[in-house]
């Protein structure tokens, strides 16, 4: 029998608090970035963390697994990954009284939670295996289709800055990942602390507060938050209203975008906002949910054009006047 959305809420919240202490024995700040990360992972999405080498990424992602007792795995692209290091290959083994077979050796995507490494640095046949991978859930190898561990959480990071020698990944592609993050610097008594914690002792490794089984009884849960038609209109209108050929959209959007969000930026919007209000202990989302994660789901979807770039207007700026042109309902209920 699946447990009603407020009993999981009263479940979880204590448990996805310790996961959150947990996460910041180790790693100083970052707050908005690892809430972002585990709404997403309690939607069932993935997610692309942009920011430049050294802001703990891989260091976040790790004591997120090590928290929740769930596999990790780490794929570094580079430009000569082909789509097997990634799936998995087979071996031809002979046996002790000379049969020869075929054995299927799993990749590191057999893992809950994959952190893949500069995304972009892997020719575009290598990402669309991870991809497919991300998508379906499964692998499918030597005739047979292989599901994944779950539940199964993609993480793909990008360095905005070092473009040389990088394969870009396509709108299309883009639009597979739930959640856009953008990983920033620290502030100036962060990096105090920073300097603290990583020149000192080593501390204990996290402990595991949260197991697999959790994980996809809140992924099950958030399907059965409450979500009126007053929000899933404003959610709709949001959507709309990023696309230049709409009738009535904000001005900053006929000037500046190219391309507006498909429907599945809807699909995620709802998605995200129902993961965020279970993450804080309620049963029905609100307007203020979906603003909440509005601009991790759209930046990556809504497509700037050519006079958006002259003027160095990128994505987030258009968000904004979205979000103050499209009028928020007075409530969730």
């Amino acid at each position: 029998m699946t447990a009603s959305p407020v009993d999981l809420a009263t479940d979880v919240v204590p448990v996805v608090a310790a996961v959150r202490r947990e996460i910041a024995r180790r790693v100083v700040g970052q707050d908005e970035v690892v809430e972002q990360i585990l709404i997403a992972m309690a939607a069932g999405g993935h997610a692309l963390l942009v920011g430049v080498p050294g802001l703990a990424k891989t260091l976040m992602i790790r004591t997120l697994s090590e928290s929740m007792q769930l596999g990790f795995r780490r794929i570094q692209f580079t430009p000569d990954l082909v789509p097997s290091d990634i799936t998995g290959t087979e071996l031809l083994e002979e046996d002790a009284h000379g049969h020869r077979a075929f054995r299927f050796v799993k990749g590191p995507i057999f893992a809950n939670i994959v952190l893949a490494d500069e995304i972009n640095r892997a020719p575009p046949r290598t990402q669309a295996a991870l991809l497919e991978a991300m998508q379906e859930h499964s692998v499918t190898a030597a005739g047979e289709t292989m599901p994944l561990p779950e539940p199964f959480f993609v993480l793909a990071t990008q360095n905005p800055i070092e473009q040389e020698g990088t394969y870009p990944l396509p709108e299309a592609q883009l639009d597979r990942f739930l959640f856009d993050i953008r990983v920033g610097y620290p502030s100036a008594s962060e990096e105090v602390e920073i300097l603290r914690a990583t020149t000192g002792r080593r501390t204990d490794p996290p402990t595991a507060v949260m197991d697999a089984e959790t994980v996809l009884r809140l992924q099950r849960g958030v399907r059965d938050i409450v979500v009126a038609d007053t929000v899933l209109h404003y959610a709709a209108t949001l959507v709309r209203n990023t696309r230049p050929d709409t009738a009535g959209v904000p001005a900053m959007v006929q000037q500046y975008v190219r391309w507006g969000a498909g429907p599945r930026a809807g699909q995620a919007l709802i998605l995200g906002a129902k993961a965020a209000a279970l993450l804080d202990g309620r049963a029905a989302v609100s307007p203020a949910d979906v603003q909440r994660v509005a601009l991790p789901v759209l930046r990556h979807r809504v497509l700037p054009n050519f006079a958006a770039e002259a003027d160095g207007v990128s994505s987030e700026p258009i968000i904004a006047a979205l979000l103050a042109h499209v009028a928020a309902p007075a409530s969730g209920l």
